[in-house]
């Protein structure tokens, strides 16, 4: 679980109602003004998308809350043990390696270099893959920040609502303060969530993306470099090139 975003969301709606004060925040519920922004919303994003797109969107939040990328820095000590048994006994040592690892994508690496590809047809492969992977990120954190984009219209939407309900019963003293309520709690609701919610969450998909994507291309180096026969220790100085230099730790003494 990522406790920034658990602690910044929550954090920030906390200190938003305290400001509010206990007391007075019966005065910002508005389910009109609530149907206008949040039903208005995802009408937009509807139509700015395809339904399949929207719908998969949603394992893609779920990252921001529970995925935890893994730490490149991590995966080298793996990746030159690998390096030095495949150059001690042959690539066909780690035969058995694919069938142990966690990791779907190292474990594909690794069965195409136990099958004899060459590195070039290795190295195409994975990268295709990590090409679509960053295309999925993309287009997720895009609509996420489709969400961000349309609320605080919407919310200005509600708002002309409101002020147009109110001069048509400017007669009516009772009506004045409903429709002005409405009118401003709209432009609350679509600011608060556009600016707490949707944008932080579309930036953080991105910099999981990018975290991830590193990881993938350091496994794309080191299984290539397997494939390859290359020395452990020149194996090493690749993958560190991937990480600045207070996290670089040889193995070897």
């Amino acid at each position: 679980m990522d406790i920034a975003t658990i602690l910044g969301i929550v954090g920030g709606m906390g200190l938003i109602v305290g400001a509010i004060g206990g007391s007075n925040l019966i005065l910002f519920v508005s389910v009109p003004s609530a149907m206008i922004v949040m039903g208005g919303t995802v009408a937009a994003v509807l139509v700015n998308y395809p339904f399949k797109s929207v719908l998969g969107t949603l394992p893609i939040i779920k990252n921001a809350f529970f995925s935890k990328v893994k730490e490149a820095a991590g995966m080298i000590p793996t990746l030159v043990d690998f390096g030095q048994r495949a150059r001690r006994d042959g690539i066909l040592a780690l035969q058995e390696v694919p069938g142990e690892l966690d990791d779907p994508f190292l474990a594909k690496g690794i069965q195409l270099a136990v099958d004899g590809m060459e590195p070039q047809i290795i190295m195409k492969v994975l990268e295709t893959e990590i090409e679509y992977i960053k295309e999925r990120h993309k287009s997720g954190a895009e609509i996420v920040m489709a969400f961000g984009i349309f609320a605080p219209a919407f919310g200005m939407l509600g708002t002309l609502i409101g002020l147009v309900l109110m001069l048509q019963n400017m007669d009516d003293p009772s009506s004045i303060g409903p429709a002005m309520a409405l009118a401003l709690i709209t432009t609350f609701y679509g600011a608060l969530l556009a600016n707490l919610v949707f944008i932080p969450l579309s930036g953080k998909l991105k910099k999981r993306s990018t975290d991830e994507v590193l990881v993938k291309e350091l496994l794309v180096e080191g299984v290539i470099s397997i494939a390859s026969g290359d020395n452990p220790r020149i194996i090493e100085q690749k993958l560190h090139a991937f990480l600045v230099p207070k996290l670089r730790e040889t193995t070897f003494k």
